[in-house]
C-alpha cells in the first residue's frame, strides 16, 4: 500500500526492447519506498501489461499498480503506465489521466508521460531514466523534463540489451549521466533515499 508521507520526489523509467527483466532487477533491489513514486513506461501489447505489473508485485517491497484514469499518484508507489497516460494537477495533487492508445504507435507513448510531467519539475525532484530499447521514444520528452531541472540517466552501449532509445539519449540529452546497468540500480536507489 502506498504510505501517508508526503510525495517529494518522482522518478520516470522509460523502456522498450530488453526492459522487462532490467527493470524487474532495480524494482526488486529497491527498499520501502517512502517520499517517491516511481512511473514506470515499458513499451508492451497491452494483453501483457496485467502480468507484468503482477511479476513486478511479486519482487517489489513496495506496490505496484497499473495506471487508470483519475488514479492519485503517491509516494510509495509504483505505477505502469498503459495506453495514452499523461499526469495532471488536482487540488488533490498529482493524478493520471488515462485514454486508450489507439492511434498511437506505442504502448504506452513514453515521451506523451514525460512530457505531461513538464510543468511539474520544479515542484518535484524527478529523475528520468532511459534504459534499453529500439527507436527513440521516450528522448524528446526525457530533454523536455532536463531543460526544466530534472535529472536523465541513461545506459552504456555495453550494458544496453538494444542501445536504440539510450544512444539517441545519449546524443540528444545534453546533460545526461551513463552508466551500466549496475551503477543505474545504484543511482536509483541514492535517488530513492
Amino acid at each position: 500500500m502506498p504510505n501517508s508521507y508526503k510525495l517529494d520526489k518522482v522518478l520516470f523509467i522509460g523502456a522498450s526492447t530488453g526492459g522487462p527483466s532490467q527493470i524487474q532487477s532495480i524494482i526488486k533491489a529497491l527498499p520501502k519506498l517512502e517520499r517517491t513514486a516511481i512511473i514506470i513506461a515499458q513499451h508492451m501489447a497491452p494483453d501483457f501489461v496485467v502480468s507484468f505489473a503482477k511479476r513486478l508485485n511479486e519482487h517489489s517491497n513496495n506496490s505496484v499498480q497499473i495506471v487508470q484514469d483519475s488514479l492519485k499518484i503517491e509516494a510509495g508507489a509504483i505505477y505502469i503506465s498503459q495506453g495514452f497516460s499523461t499526469i495532471h494537477s488536482t487540488d488533490m495533487g498529482l493524478e493520471f489521466h488515462l485514454t486508450c492508445s489507439n492511434g498511437y504507435k506505442y504502448n504506452p507513448d513514453i515521451n506523451t508521460l514525460f512530457s505531461s510531467f513538464v510543468p511539474f519539475v520544479k515542484s518535484y525532484k524527478t529523475l528520468v531514466v532511459i534504459l534499453t530499447g529500439i527507436g527513440d521514444d521516450g528522448v524528446s520528452g526525457g530533454k523536455e523534463l532536463s531543460l526544466m531541472g530534472a535529472r536523465a540517466i541513461t545506459q552504456s552501449q555495453e550494458s544496453a540489451i538494444v542501445d536504440g532509445m539510450p544512444l539517441r539519449a545519449r546524443a540528444l540529452i545534453e546533460s545526461i549521466e551513463v552508466y551500466d546497468t549496475n551503477g543505474i540500480k545504484n543511482k536509483i536507489m541514492e535517488f530513492c533515499n
